[in-house]
């Protein structure tokens, strides 16, 4: 874990739910989303620096227990009061702060211990990336695909993604929806572009031999088949493939990935800093996954333009060796509420900002305002409620 001494005295916190309509529908095995509800936070420490951090909590739970309003009330009964007002030894304390005693709602403690870190970034004078430890400057991009409504229906996305320089094409399936559309796209894009399935823990282990099918196509992963909190069935179903199994929510903390390595539940695996509680429990399991020699990638939650910079941060790390979910802003909004948004080169590389300190982005408060639905103050000598 890089070395992060400063002690930290943050003092306010806002949250404010905006909603921020999606381009298009996303579709995958637990439901599908054509509007966010973002769960925005506005951190302050005593001498009045601020960042911003993002809940990356959903609507409804089925990707996750946890919800944009179980996470909204989680940081305001038990979040903020072991934050505000207490001095911190560093962001990297905040994590053990919020683990005493107090189980689950990892989303909801992410987002706080996150901005924390910005927050020692912006007081040191260092881009959040280089502060965790970061070494690359450009970050390979790929694109997550949600569930069609037919075979040529992918392809033509697929193609649309490969034409656009993405350096990974992954395709989220379920059953139904599964091996005939992996074999039409394959069959569109050829043999040389990467290409990943992702289903969500939509299958069971009585589906093995149907999966094994997906062995055909050369894709570089297949991630989550199985339940969200299972590592024995993985592990029965990766002896019997030959394509890698990439787990993602399966995989919480440090312990479980050691838990992986031991059974051989799977050979990638997916770090999202704002499912696995935040950046220290991130580092841990990218430190424990490189001794290992198993290569970790960035996923995406999406997550407005403030989340994409905690996660390109992230990503910047040495063993994120795979191609993240990291698309442009313009993939999914059609206006972000950072500037300047977003983008991917031609190449499909997204650039760590690396010229200011913090999240590298600055936060379009103008056009956050407009899209603000509730707001929460503490912090203060009492909450506000706008």
């Amino acid at each position: 874990m890089p070395d992060t001494p400063t002690t930290l005295h943050p003092a306010r916190l806002a949250l404010r739910e905006i909603r921020l309509p999606l381009k298009e529908a996303f579709r995958i095995s637990s439901g599908v989303v054509t509007e966010r509800r973002i769960l925005l936070l506005e951190l302050h420490d005593a001498d009045g620096i601020g960042v911003w951090a993002e809940c990356v909590a959903g609507e409804q739970p089925n990707y996750s227990a946890e919800t944009i309003d179980t996470a909204w009330h989680a940081i305001t009964a038990w979040v903020a009061p072991r934050v505000l007002g207490n001095p911190i030894a560093g962001p990297g304390a905040v994590h053990d702060v919020l683990a005493r005693d107090f189980r689950g709602h990892p989303m909801a403690k992410a987002a706080v211990e996150m901005g924390c870190w910005a927050l020692a970034a912006e007081r040191a004078g260092v881009p959040l990336a280089r502060l965790l430890g970061g070494t690359r400057t450009h970050i390979a991009t790929g694109i997550s695909l949600g569930i069609q409504a037919t075979p040529d229906a992918l392809v033509e996305r697929a193609l649309a993604a490969r034409a656009a320089g993405y350096r990974k094409i992954k395709l989220k399936i379920q059953p139904g929806a599964d091996v005939e559309y992996v074999r039409a796209v394959r069959a569109a894009v050829g043999p040389d572009v990467a290409l990943m399935a992702d289903a969500n823990s939509g299958y069971t282990i009585d589906d093995a031999d149907h999966l094994v099918q997906l062995d055909a196509f050369g894709l570089t992963m297949i991630e989550q088949p199985l339940g969200r909190e299972d590592l024995v069935q993985h592990a029965e179903l990766q002896r019997r493939l030959a394509t890698p199994l990439c787990l993602d929510e399966s995989i919480t903390d440090a312990d479980r990935a050691r838990d992986m390595l031991t059974l051989g539940s799977g050979r990638i695996v997916n770090i999202k800093p704002g499912r696995v509680g935040g950046f220290t429990s991130s580092l841990a399991i990218h430190d424990v996954c490189q001794a290992a020699d198993v290569p970790v990638w960035c996923g995406g939650m999406l997550e407005s333009g403030i989340g994409r910079a905690y996660n390109v941060a992230l990503a910047s790390l040495p063993n994120f060796s795979m191609p993240g979910d990291l698309s442009p802003s313009a993939r999914y909004w059609a206006r972000d509420v950072v500037t300047p948004e977003w983008t991917m080169s031609a190449d499909g590389m997204v650039a760590v900002p690396l010229d200011r300190p913090g999240i590298g982005v600055q936060v379009d408060v103008d056009r956050i305002d407009d899209l603000t639905v509730r707001r929460e103050v503490f912090g203060e000598r009492r909450a506000a409620h706008v």
